[in-house]
């Protein structure tokens, strides 16, 4: 994915738009993002963010790639720019979802697909998505690591370092399919399937 992150959105310029939208042209390019708004940390201004996330969901709807999405305590804002935005774009994907039933009934009515990652694996943190993880229907659920971060603390045995990497996804798997009542071959098979049709992937 080819995109600027709201942490570096002040560092958003022109530039970067003739850059991203340049890069949307390569082959190996499947989405814009990660984009959107990150009001929990505010690395970057609030108003830097939103230019920078109106600008590259323009930058998908332009070129028809999908888009890759993140929201964290930004839920408002985050719907009031996407949700006009919605009709110009191809697909989107609110990536790393650790939202609350709300948030996800409303993302589902949106259209959205959902992605999670290890955060369902964290039962500090992540206990409230074991609960409301059967709501996605099967044909809009995505699995992710978020590699290198949100390593899964439910791997037994624990691994050396807390780096997370794609070899770490089958934890994930295993207790989204566990939550979701479903098999694990059956959970691989249709997040498999959504993200070749997602990504346009061969």
């Amino acid at each position: 994915t080819a995109g600027v992150h709201p942490h570096h959105a002040a560092d958003f310029d022109e530039s970067s738009v003739g850059l991203i939208t340049r890069l949307a042209a390569e082959d190996a390019v499947v989405a814009v993002g990660e984009c959107g708004l990150d009001y929990f940390r505010n690395f970057s201004p609030r108003q830097a963010q939103l230019d920078a996330f109106r600008a590259q969901l323009q930058i998908a709807a332009d070129t028809g790639l999908p888009v890759f999405l993140h929201q964290r305590d930004a839920h408002d804002d985050f719907v009031e720019v996407l949700e006009p935005m919605l009709p110009r774009l191809a697909r989107a994907v609110a990536h790393c979802f650790t939202g609350e039933h709300e948030s996800l009934h409303e993302y589902l009515a949106m259209g959205l697909w959902i992605g999670i990652t290890g955060w369902i694996c964290d039962e500090r943190r992540g206990a409230h998505l074991h609960d409301i993880v059967s709501i996605i229907p099967d044909d809009r659920l995505m699995i992710e690591t978020d590699a290198p971060y949100l390593l899964p603390r439910s791997i037994r045995p624990k691994p050396k370092t807390r780096r997370n990497e794609p070899a770490y996804l089958p934890e994930v798997l295993r207790v989204v399919a566990e939550a979701r009542g479903q098999s694990e071959e059956h959970v691989a098979r249709m997040t498999t399937e959504n993200a070749i049709e997602f990504f346009g992937l061969d």
